[in-house]
């Protein structure tokens, strides 16, 4: 798995670099949309959103084989 590289001093950290971290440690986002016409819910929408890595996400499921 590769390490984030830490940001350089002085300047802001580039878009890849901000990717590469977030990635590494993954992010979970929820939201809820409901569309509707003249009051009435025509559709109702739940989402779950999980963005990391494919490697990350195995070691989250077996915790014990990466130790």
């Amino acid at each position: 798995m590769l390490t984030p590289s830490p940001p350089r001093p002085g300047n802001r950290p580039s878009l890849c670099e901000v990717l590469d971290r977030v990635l590494a440690q993954g992010v979970v986002a929820r939201g809820e949309i409901t569309l509707s016409l003249a009051g009435i819910d025509l559709v109702y929408l739940n989402l779950h959103l999980l963005l990391t890595t494919a490697g990350r996400l195995v070691e989250l499921q077996r915790p014990w084989e990466h130790e």
